[in-house]
């Protein structure tokens, strides 16, 4: 009995079931962190990091607080209702000698204007006629002097609004609005106010090119869904050939067929349509046409994913019933293919409101999107700030309309399990 009992004791205790389920589990789990990691490190610096990136640089402000340090920290009392006390101007002084000796007046003078238009030639005209420092009590005389500017209270506000080190200038500027000189925000001046026209312009064309796409893609997703397997795969090829061609060249293609000699105009012409060849390009109409095309196989898709998995049945069942072809495909087939109406629609409306591209070459001056403006900023005038604005405003766009795609399908999934 005692050897029984010291072998026994010597025995190894057996992992409890619970624990060793646990292990496996935890075990599972690694495994696949392992096998998203690269994808989670990959959207990480290449879509979160340059969206955080674009989104910082559109409060960021630290070109003024650099160049003229001891400026801004004078500034920082002043009640904005008079001209400041003599510490600010021998600051700015101090601190326009220092950036012409160290070559970086160029840096606060881009930034200041952006806000007041020739505040460049301003600093740079003080920095280069103040030859040296002026006496105790003389600064704002001597500033004065210089360029009158100085004497305006308009050109201390506009230094403190960018004292730094974040800043509401940018996003303002992209939905024209501005600050006064009191800090209050008005709209901006009339020759400056255009961004909410383009934006406008943005929206309207997108859901012109979405309900375009929606009214031809609509009929082909349903013969996709609804043909023989060999046919349906013969079509889709022709859908998907689109994406076998760079989007420069579909471009251009559409700019040789809707040119005034084009084969479009030359085709009507050998009809007898016309006499006088259309303007088909450069115009509004060019741009439906070519953001249409290139965007019509994103509408599709989405449509007949969903439409493949609706059964036959259900048709034939309200035709059973007594409804007419036209009140079942109205009552039964088309709301449930709605899920795939707001996934393509929706696809569609985020693609088309980013289109650069299309939009500059078969478009006039008077049909350029938003992402003109965004890439003219960022790599014709490298104004950083307000390209980022205009990109972070789009991408609030975009956040609302997939929120509202949400709570509509939420909406229709708990009303379509209500009904059944």
């Amino acid at each position: 009995m005692t050897a029984a009992f010291v072998a026994g004791a010597d025995a190894p205790t057996e992992v409890p079931l619970k624990r060793r389920l646990k292990r496996a589990e935890r075990a599972r789990q690694f495994k696949a962190l392992a096998l998203v990691l690269p994808l989670l490190l990959f959207l990480l610096f290449t879509f979160l990091g340059p969206i955080a990136g674009m989104l910082w640089h559109s409060v960021e402000d630290w070109e003024v607080p650099k160049t003229l340090p001891h400026t801004v920290a004078a500034l920082s009392d002043w009640n904005g209702k008079d001209l400041p006390d003599e510490k600010a101007f021998a600051a700015l002084a101090g601190d326009l000698q220092a950036a012409r000796a160290a070559g970086t007046v160029a840096i606060a003078s881009k930034r200041l204007n952006y806000t007041i238009n020739g505040f460049r030639t301003i600093l740079a005209s003080t920095a280069r006629n103040l030859k040296t420092a002026p006496e105790p009590g003389t600064a704002k005389d001597t500033l004065i002097a210089i360029n009158p500017a100085w004497g305006d209270r308009a050109t201390w506000a506009a230094i403190k609004s960018a004292s730094g080190p974040l800043t509401s200038f940018y996003l303002l500027g992209a939905v024209d609005l501005t600050r006064n000189v009191d800090g209050a925000i008005v709209a901006a001046p009339a020759e400056q106010a255009i961004y909410r026209d383009v934006f406008a312009r943005t929206f309207t064309i997108s859901f012109g090119v979405t309900a375009l796409c929606l009214i031809l893609g609509f009929p082909v997703a349903y013969l996709l869904a609804n043909l023989p397997a060999g046919r349906s795969n013969l079509l889709m090829i022709f859908v998907l050939l689109p994406f076998w061609t760079s989007l420069l060249v579909r471009t251009c293609a559409w700019i040789v067929l809707l040119q005034s000699e084009g084969v479009v105009n030359d085709s009507l012409r050998w009809l007898g349509v016309i006499d006088e060849p259309l303007r088909l390009i450069y115009n509004r109409f060019g741009v439906y046409v070519a953001m249409t095309h290139v965007l019509l196989p994103f509408m599709i898709l989405p449509l007949y994913s969903t439409m493949k998995a609706i059964s036959p049945a259900y048709m034939r069942a309200a035709a059973s019933l007594g409804a007419s072809p036209v009140t079942a495909f109205r009552r039964i087939y088309l709301p449930q293919t709605l899920p795939g109406v707001g996934a393509g629609s929706l696809l569609v409306f985020i693609l088309a409101i980013g289109y650069y591209i299309t939009p500059a070459l078969v478009g006039g001056a008077a049909d350029q999107m938003i992402s003109y403006f965004i890439a003219f900023y960022t790599t014709e005038t490298v104004n950083w700030g307000l390209a980022s604005a205009l990109g972070a405003v789009l991408l609030l766009a975009t956040l609302l309309l997939a929120v509202v795609y949400g709570k509509l399908v939420h909406g229709q999934q708990v009303t379509g399990g209500m009904k059944n």
